[in-house]
């Protein structure tokens, strides 16, 4: 059986949880630039380079992810979030994105194969692709409207090399995340959908928007019906949104990709707000309450956390939807019903 085909069918036995956040975890270790840079050597500093640990400090990356697997995630993603050439030039190590993405991937994949071993239940890994800090969408210099740091297919090779070597380390689904510009969404989706082709077989994608206001708009400027209608033929084993706000902002958005959607829900807000200090102080126990309050509602399949979000507060989702029934992906009659779609009748 697939990734796709084994993670459908344990939706729909229950609603399933991914992992919290990995750069407000790692924080916590209050590592140096010497744990940081180890003896590579790079010429650059590296503090901040969270994606590097996985080559110099890969006991940090491999202790939070069994933290979350020990806390109740069913998938779990790799520490790879920056790990891309156009990120990882900001400190000089851009020839080792295969390499940090192999490890990283490595290292979920064995805490995740060690957790399922244990217990049979299955675990999954997602290969964490961030949005890098270019946008095909918008020009950099307000001057020049029509400038563009980079094409789509630049982009999507910077896309594809992250890929190979996380599918190469044994990922088992491509997560395009905190997606704000849904071109360079895009852009991922098809060096997926090529990395697949080349594979010869299914390569499950899994997309997660980043809104930036409350009206519910990426910085592209997508709403989030838009962004479902701009990606749905990639097909996504899931859909959702992460960070951006904590879960009382994202309420009326989920339930309206909810309606829409004829695949998985996945949603993974930050820990609330942050506070004057950046910091995130929602309690685990608040983080549950508002999220169990969308699975009572059956509009989640997936749930978990982004920003702030730590071990405890996977835990504290993980017992407050146990039990609770995973939302039912609707029908192409019943996602016409909802969008106010129906055909009109001719009178007789």
């Amino acid at each position: 059986m697939g990734a796709r085909a084994k993670l459908l069918a344990e939706a729909e036995k229950r609603i399933l949880i991914t992992d919290g956040a990995f750069g407000t975890e790692i924080q916590n270790w209050k590592l140096d630039e010497g744990a940081y840079a180890g003896e590579l050597g790079l010429g650059h500093d590296q503090k901040g380079n969270n994606d590097i640990l996985a080559l110099t400090m890969p006991e940090v990356p491999r202790a939070i992810t069994r933290a979350y697997l020990e806390a109740g995630s069913d998938i779990v993603s790799t520490n790879t979030f920056s790990a891309n050439l156009i990120s990882q030039a900001d400190y000089g190590a851009e020839h080792l994105v295969r390499d940090i993405n192999l490890a990283s991937a490595r290292i979920a994949r064995e805490e995740a194969d060690a957790a399922e071993a244990c217990d049979g239940r299955p675990r999954f890994v997602a290969g964490a692709i961030g949005p890098t800090n270019k946008t095909l969408s918008l020009s950099p210099d307000v001057n020049d409207p029509g400038y563009r740091e980079i094409d789509f297919d630049h982009l999507k090779g910077v896309y594809r090399d992250q890929i190979d070597a996380l599918v190469e380390g044994g990922v088992d689904f491509v997560l395009i995340e905190t997606v704000f510009d849904t071109l360079n969404a895009k852009a991922g989706i098809m060096a997926a959908l090529e990395a697949g082709w080349a594979l010869g077989r299914d390569l499950p994608i899994m997309l997660s928007i980043t809104l930036t206001d409350l009206s519910g708009r990426n910085l592209s400027g997508h709403t989030v019906e838009a962004f479902w209608y701009a990606v749905r033929h990639a097909k996504p084993v899931t859909i959702g949104l992460n960070c951006s706000f904590g879960a009382e902002q994202l309420r009326p958005h989920v339930r309206t990709l909810s309606e829409i959607a004829d695949t998985l829900i996945m949603v993974y807000p930050n820990a609330g707000l942050p506070n004057e200090l950046g910091a995130y102080d929602e309690a685990p126990a608040t983080t549950a309450g508002l999220v169990g309050e969308w699975a009572r509602a059956g509009q989640v399949n997936v749930l978990g956390g982004c920003c702030g979000s730590t071990p405890a507060h996977i835990r504290a989702i993980a017992d407050g939807v146990a039990g609770l029934a995973p939302r039912r992906v609707p029908t192409p009659a019943v996602r016409t019903r909802l969008a106010g779609l129906e055909p009109m009748t001719m009178a007789a």
